[in-house]
């Protein structure tokens, strides 16, 4: 078995993940608000506690964590944007002793969310079959990550892959990371639904205003929503085509809240792409939708472990 945790700004999961990818024991808690580093770890400390309860739990023989980013896997710290309370914080050592705490003394592995929805996607889902793949969650931000020759390839920090900060725009505006253009800055949901707005766009009166609620507009052919989503599409297309043409790989999933929009997304991502990935090597490069959906970040996080520690 492998201790599986997720963490993000919303939730904090965990899982008892078996070799075939089913999940046992599954677990949650909300991700604390309004408390300190240490009030935030307590919540992990539960999910801990409640998996070491299985009758399974003496059979765990590795753990993977996955968090929200940015990460420094060298360091074992995160330092998550929205969860403000951790800043460098060494989740991996402290993971590590609530495994032993509970007799369990375990390796274990950090990464982003990105690299575990890419080791997800490879084990079990849409990348399945591919050697070399690009895996990208398109939703508040965007982030990404690479198998290369069947695997993951995290990069000494865990930032390998990170498609969300490639600039795909020579002037254009600032990204929060403080760059120009960058594919984040257009294709989040936060950005489709800021451009749609600065562009004229309103939803109806107690509609949706987020990228969800520009979506069901393009659907309906409003020709600013669907401009939004041409904008992002373009943006997704020249970043996939300088991956693929970068390292070969021939497949890129891409999956997040954003892609919940489906051919409103995937249409003109896949349509610009004929104008981006034109060398004979790039040429077939497929865009495809994730499989795994909201169990990606606990299958990806043992996938993860799995990968990239030594066989148990």
């Amino acid at each position: 078995m492998t201790v599986a945790i997720d963490i993000g700004g919303t939730k904090i999961a965990g899982a008892l993940v078996h070799p075939d990818g089913t999940m046992t024991a599954t677990t949650r808690r909300p991700t604390p608000r309004g408390v300190d580093g240490d009030g935030v770890f307590a919540a992990v400390a539960e999910v801990v506690a409640e998996l070491a309860s299985s009758p399974l739990w003496d059979t765990a023989v590795r753990c993977g964590i996955g968090s929200a980013g940015p990460v420094d896997a060298s360091r074992g710290t995160v330092s998550p944007v929205n969860i403000e309370a951790w800043r460098e914080f060494p989740v991996q050592a402290r993971v590590v002793a609530e495994l032993a705490r509970h007799g369990a003394e375990l390796p274990t592995v950090l990464v982003g969310d990105g690299v575990a929805m890419t080791a997800a996607e490879h084990w079990l889902g849409a990348a399945r079959g591919h050697a070399n793949a690009l895996c990208m969650v398109v939703s508040t931000g965007v982030g990404g990550g690479l198998v290369l020759n069947n695997r993951l390839h995290p990069g000494p920090t865990g930032n390998a892959g990170h498609i969300g900060h490639i600039s795909v725009a020579f002037d254009g505006e600032r990204c929060v990371c403080g760059a120009r253009g960058c594919v984040e800055s257009i294709a989040s949901g936060t950005a489709i639904a800021r451009w749609a707005r600065a562009q004229g766009w309103t939803p109806p009166a107690g509609g949706d205003s987020s990228a969800a609620g520009v979506a069901r507009a393009a659907e309906a052919g409003d020709p600013v929503a669907l401009a939004a989503f041409d904008r992002a599409g373009r943006a997704l297309a020249a970043a996939v085509a300088a991956t693929a043409t970068l390292v070969e790989t021939d497949v890129a999933v891409i999956g997040g809240g954003v892609a919940a929009a489906g051919d409103t997304l995937f249409a003109p991502v896949r349509a610009h792409l004929a104008d981006y990935a034109t060398l004979s090597f790039v040429a077939g490069l497929r865009v495809v939708p994730a499989a795994l959906g909201t169990h990606a970040g606990l299958i990806g996080a043992a996938a993860a472990a799995l990968m990239l520690l030594p066989a148990a």
